[in-house]
């Protein structure tokens, strides 16, 4: 089907081109705004989901967070919307598939998507207002970014603290190794520009930035002459005119905005670096150095050197066959390649990186060693066509590729075309990438192409940084001494009258928060109009072959799943399962060994793997079933070669590379331990689920905390040998078990692919093949927990739990709606906006039947604990309006109706209908949560949630041991 193109032209607009991407099935068309400047990219695309994007060019010089504060603060109220927190109160008002504010290294991006065009024109009003003419209350400010308070707010002889949205996301995000890894390497690669300085904010420093510089920030930065504008979608390109020309360039005139907009200047020596990260103090800090080599390349905006800096970083280290990513591996100088490893294209000049983690600060040399030699043999040696074509297969691939199963589709093609606009260069070019990848394989048919590659660009590059990143267990102790010297020194020089302000701004701040705006100032959505149903891709059945077939535009890609019942395992199999998923795309196959199959995956696909799905009935939670699922995606030209690939190694993976297997679960190990700053919300609601139903359980141990811990403890055991046979024997006699289960298939291709995939199908599976005996069930799980499990984390995570219902009770529906009201109504005021924590709500998820209460990088403890049950306490005994409960239900109907990707929503359909739910029970579902009253909320929470009966798990730090104590949790070592 053609895109959508119109001729029209705003008059306040000039069209500058306009060119056909077949490849993509999109127009892409560029505008200017002749009286400010400001830039407009359109995707012009046959797709009911629009997305709109504006992004400024921020290059802040100071690591304050200026520019990731002024994200936050913009949307806290405008000229033409004067409440307090428009954007939240229009996530609550909306149908939107996706809203959010982002701040990056050199551009903050304000977006959003919708399927409903009167809701898309409403969210456009609100953030046009909210860029353009934002208010930046200095009690925004506060709230959003820093404030001193005392402990008390109201006791000024209580300790003098810092408090703030973004200071206390900052502190979290920077609790992660990597995190401090990647901003310390920045400073250093880039000492003159503004990525030497951390756009998010780094805490100590957050605390230095006044409400001054935020606003002069804003007045130089938030103007339409600085902004770049771009849209995907159906809505034509002169309709968004006027509503950009009316709602905000018609009142701008053209400013000339300076920026320190520059290249780096380059380093005539490499420079070596050692810096310390804190962890818990008396923790283990054998094999926990990071050490890492970075080299600043030529511009990301150049198509050209972007495109050789993706085939060096590709050949270097795609997989573990890759020259680079094979020494890393196989190594003795650390446990696991870093996850720094590769090509960082975002920021004006790009960086390649490559390095190990679990390592000791003695071993830099080694490693430096270790990584040019690796270079030099690959530019003695060269690269195979082979191994390149495979490559380009996978640029190629990938281009193709309509994703948007988590991130709509078209803010992807945005986001890609963002950094060439910011930066000076040609953003059609990076989209349409079919007439460069025909130059280049042209050009790697020279055989010293890709070794002159890597001797200019790496080699030859004095631009170089190691940096070793050494555990230190007193830093923290340091640092938090020192923060609390500081903080005393100035209570102590306070005078009566900042004793006063400080007291007076914190009541301020309150009486703000807990002020009543007038929201019908703002736009919205009701539930008339909320579709009656979304539709379901329709599919076929082959009874012969036991295929499910979708046809789907999937823009010249295949999708193919072998799905089979798990069988019956016992306790031992079941804890298995995820070290199986994972190493079976890893491992040898058949004849081929672990390498030679890297390659060859690399070469007939878009990648293969496993995975394990367990659900419960959708009227009973605890009756499990599960099954596994190898997928795999390949150019419709490799289709046969895919369903080939899928079932030698279905039939044939072997698990006798008993090094390759320890490297691997030394891997998983560091990725899942880094996993825990950044989802530790989501591991405290698991660990506190944990005892109240099956599934949660199962997910507790295979993926949870229980997990993480059980990984760390073989990853240390498989250094015996003995150990390592007996894994690897247990893995060999589980695939044998899988094998022979009985299967199903699942293909999903464009129209015309269908027949041809179905017929490889045919001659690669013989039909009737395997037996399915018993099935996997499990006993049921109930018991209460009551955790605090510890970690190197500046911040806390904290989650109750309560078992409730399946997805098909009566009660779900009120339940699921009632997690959007609580939040809505009171959590996010009381966790973020009085507490400071970057985030809390609550949910029902029917899936195990518990209703989850929790808090994301919050510097709070028991006060949070008693704000969950205050929460329901509110939800009892104030009176609520019908209002809140409407914006509530579109919340949920608005996540029931999120659009997949065309193959996403043929997994997402079959899968719902393998664990028996069917578009009769969704339908079911939807009608009950529509129908939701305010009375029903009271009595599913009164009869489910009775603070008596909850589950408690937090994750905190060893300086919080005694507090957790104190509150009767069970202390969890991590």
């Amino acid at each position: 089907m053609a895109a959508v193109t119109d001729n029209a032209i705003h008059p306040a607009f000039e069209k500058l081109r306009s060119h056909r991407i077949s490849t993509l099935n999109l127009d892409v068309e560029e505008y200017r705004h002749k009286k400010t400047g400001a830039r407009h990219l359109h995707l012009a695309a046959d797709n009911d989901e629009n997305v709109f994007f504006v992004a400024l060019r921020t290059f802040p010089m100071d690591s304050t967070g200026v520019a990731h504060i002024l994200e936050h603060t913009a949307l806290c109220g405008s000229e033409r919307y004067p409440v307090r927190d428009p954007f939240f109160m229009m996530i609550r008002r909306s149908l939107n598939t996706f809203m959010n504010a982002f701040t990056s290294s050199d551009w903050t991006a304000y977006p959003f998507a919708s399927m409903n065009r009167k809701d898309f024109d409403n969210l456009l009003s609100v953030y046009l207002d909210s860029v353009f003419f934002s208010r930046l209350d200095p009690l925004d400010f506060a709230q959003e970014g820093h404030r001193l308070e005392f402990e008390k707010p109201d006791d000024p002889s209580s300790d003098l603290v810092y408090r703030g949205v973004v200071y206390n996301e900052m502190k979290g995000a920077m609790s992660s190794p990597t995190s401090q890894l990647w901003q310390s390497l920045s400073s250093h690669l880039f000492p003159t520009t503004t990525y030497h300085y951390n756009s998010g904010g780094e805490p100590d420093q957050i605390v230095d930035l006044s409400y001054d510089d935020l606003l002069e920030f804003y007045r130089h930065h938030y103007h339409p002459s600085n902004a770049i504008f771009a849209t995907y979608g159906n809505i034509p390109a002169h309709e968004h005119h006027e509503k950009f020309e009316t709602l905000a360039l018609k009142r701008f005139d053209r400013l000339d905005i300076r920026l320190p907009l520059h290249d780096e200047k380059r380093m005539f020596a490499p420079m070596k670096v050692e810096q310390g990260y804190a962890v818990g103090e008396g923790e283990d800090v054998e094999s926990k150095t990071h050490i890492v080599m970075g080299w600043l390349l030529g511009h990301s905006f150049d198509l050209q050197e972007n495109l050789e800096g993706q085939l060096l970083s590709s050949v270097l280290l795609e997989n573990s066959a890759s020259p680079m990513m094979r020494a890393l591996e196989t190594t003795d100088i650390g446990l696991a390649p870093s996850p720094m490893c590769g090509l960082e294209d975002s920021n004006r000049e790009m960086t390649f990186v490559c390095g190990i983690e679990g390592s000791e600060p003695s071993r830099r040399e080694d490693l430096e060693a270790l990584v040019e030699s690796t270079l030099n043999k690959v530019v003695e040696e060269g690269v195979s066509l082979d191994r390149l074509e495979a490559i380009l297969h996978q640029l190629e691939l990938h281009q193709r590729e309509i994703a948007g199963d988590s991130f709509p589709y078209g803010l992807q093609l945005i986001m890609q075309s963002i950094a060439p606009m910011v930066h000076g260069g040609d953003p059609v070019e990076l989209l349409d990438l079919e007439p460069v990848l025909a130059t280049l394989r042209e050009k790697i048919k020279d055989p010293d192409y890709v070794p002159d590659l890597i001797r200019r660009k790496l080699l030859d590059n004095p631009h170089r940084v190691t940096l070793t990143l050494r555990p230190d267990e007193k830093l923290e102790g340091y640092h938090q001494a020192a923060l609390r010297e500081a903080l005393a020194k100035r209570k102590a020089s306070l005078s009566e009258e900042e004793v006063k302000a400080i007291v007076e701004q914190a009541q301020a701040l309150e009486e703000r928060q807990l002020r009543k705006d007038d929201d019908s100032i703002l736009p919205k959505v009701g539930l008339a109009d909320v579709p009656l149903q979304m539709p379901e891709p329709e599919a076929t059945y082959d009874a012969e072959t036991g295929a499910t077939l979708y046809a789907r535009g999937t823009n010249g890609l295949v999708y193919q799943q072998v799905v089979l019942p798990v069988p019956a395992l016992s306790e031992e199999e079941l804890l298995l399962l995820p070290y199986y998923t994972t190493l079976i795309s890893e491992v040898g196959c058949g004849e081929l060994d672990y390498l030679q199959m890297q390659d060859r995956i690399s070469a007939e696909s878009g990648g293969i793997g496993a995975s394990f799905s367990a659900k419960g009935r959708i009227d009973d939670v605890q009756d499990m079933s599960g099954y596994l699922i190898f997928s795999g995606k390949a150019l419709a030209r490799n289709s046969k070669a895919l369903t080939q690939l899928l079932k030698d190694v279905f039939t044939g993976a072997r698990f006798d590379e008993k090094e390759r297997i320890r490297e691997i679960i030394t891997q998983v190990r560091a990725r899942r331990e880094q996993a825990v700053t950044g989802s530790g919300h989501a591991l405290a609601m698991g660990a506190a689920a944990q005892g109240l139903s099956a599934g949660s359980w199962l997910s507790f141990r295979l993926g949870g905390l229980a997990g993480i811990r059980g990984t760390k403890e073989l990853d240390k055991s498989l250094g015996d040998e003995a150990e390592l046979e007996a894994f690897c024997t247990s893995l060999t006699a589980l695939h044998d078990k899988i094998r022979h289960q009985g299967r199903k298939f699942l293909l999903i291709g464009e129209e015309a692919q269908l027949t041809p995939m179905l017929d490889n199908l045919k001659s690669c599976w013989r039909p009737g093949e395997g037996t399915s005996g018993d099935a996997w069930s499990m006993e049921p799980v109930s018991y209460k927990t009551q955790e605090a499990w510890l970690t190197s984390t500046q911040v806390n995570f904290c989650a109750k739990a309560y078992a409730t219902v399946a997805v098909d009770h009566p009660d779900a529906a009120a339940l699921t709606v009632l997690g959007g009201f609580l939040r809505n109504g009171y959590l996010h005021r009381a966790i973020r906006e009085k507490g400071g924590a970057y985030g809390g709500g609550a949910g029902q998820d029917s899936v195990n039947g518990v209703f989850r209460f929790f808090s994301y990088r919050d510097p709070r403890l028991a006060d949070t604990l008693d704000d969950f049950d205050a929460a329901l306490n509110w939800l009892h005994t104030e009176e609520h309006d019908e209002q809140a409960l409407e914006e509530a239900i579109l919340g949920v109907i608005g996540q029931m109706d999120r659009p997949h990707s065309p193959a996403g929503a043929a997994r997402h359909a079959f899968h719902n209908r393998l664990f028996g739910r069917s578009p009769e029970q969704r339908a079911r579902f939807r009608e009950r949560v529509l129908g939701v009253t305010l009375d029903e909320m009271r009595r599913v929470a009164e009869a489910w949630l009775k603070p008596e009966d909850a589950s408690v798990a937090v994750v905190t730090n060893h300086e919080n041991r005694k507090v957790a104590e104190q509150l009767g949790l069970v202390i969890q070592e991590l």
